[in-house]
């Protein structure tokens, strides 16, 4: 292990999951941290793909939505302990994944329109009455009992913790710097000897067991959901607009961004949404224009080594 790799450990991992295990302890609203754990994770599984590779999942919450159903049909039909579930649920988003993993020929707006096109037709599938027997359809998932909101939210504190370890490894190996160069230029980058296909579709399948995971959780958590919750685009823009807002390629941009604007949308968002809208609207407006690639950004044009 080197020593910047432990440094990346000690300055973020470590303060990140020890205050989410902290937090419950000292402040009541359990739900709004696990959905402060829920974007984190998300966040970072953006940043997997799109940080490292180039390529902008619009449809992301596709792979969030199968691991929530898989968790879901595993627990229902075959009678299956939750962490079993989550087994289901990580394995549904990875299929779907791999299902997908055609689209990676395709780059720019294409790619993103095409990813959230087939987000579109996993949710038509789900919430389809014919398949009521199976999916319950449109009429939502009760797993009341399985309801274990204190060990759910721990399994989404270890999720958090392997998820950002392995985002220190993409960030201080030679697999995540062949990525940023496929990333930067692919043509070059397969001329220098890195496996241009064989990357691409590793990120993209890691991200899927991201999202899986965390959607596996979530269904735990909640226990009680519809088809439109676990699909809603909330989950793709938000994830999308905090990794972007922190800075993506690094492990230490997508957690500010949704500490900050998260936060933020708690704090004024739900009781003055019309106020929200404006001010996040502002501040998008503020980064497209003046920083680009993020929040962290400012400290790397000033030398400083951003986790």
């Amino acid at each position: 292990m080197s020593a910047k790799f432990l440094r990346h450990i000690l300055l973020v991992l470590v303060p990140v999951v020890g205050a989410a295990l902290v937090l419950p302890h000292v402040y009541s609203n359990q739900l709004l941290l696990f959905n402060f754990l829920v974007y984190l994770v998300l966040a970072q599984g953006v940043n997997v793909i799109y940080g490292f590779t180039g390529y902008l999942p619009f449809g992301f919450v596709g792979f969030f939505g199968a691991g929530a159903y898989g968790f879901a049909l595993a627990v229902m039909h075959l009678h299956a302990s939750p962490l079993v579930g989550m087994l289901f649920g990580a394995a549904a988003a990875v299929l779907l994944g791999v299902v997908l993993t055609p689209l990676l020929r395709l780059s720019g707006a294409y790619f993103a329109i095409a990813n959230l096109a087939a987000a579109l037709a996993a949710y038509q599938v789900i919430s389809n009455p014919s398949l009521e027997s199976l999916t319950k359809g449109p009429y939502g998932v009760s797993l009341s009992g399985v309801f274990n909101p204190q060990l759910s939210y721990h399994i989404g504190v270890l999720i958090l913790a392997a998820t950002l370890l392995l985002v220190i490894y993409l960030r201080n190996s030679r697999f995540g710097l062949s990525l940023q160069a496929i990333k930067d230029d692919p043509i070059s980058a397969s001329m220098a000897g890195v496996a241009v296909v064989r990357g691409r579709t590793v990120a993209w399948l890691l991200s899927a067991l991201i999202a899986g995971l965390i959607g596996s959780d979530f269904a735990w958590y909640v226990s009680v959901f519809y088809p439109e919750t676990v699909f809603s685009a909330e989950f793709s823009v938000f994830a999308l607009v905090f990794a972007l807002f922190g800075g993506v390629a690094t492990v230490t941009g997508p957690v500010l961004g949704v500490l900050l604007l998260y936060g933020l949308y708690n704090a004024i968002g739900i009781s003055t949404p019309q106020y929200f809208q404006l001010i996040y609207g502002a501040l998008i407006m503020l980064l497209v224009l003046f920083l680009p690639n993020g929040l962290t950004s400012l400290l790397q044009r000033r030398g400083v080594d951003v986790p």
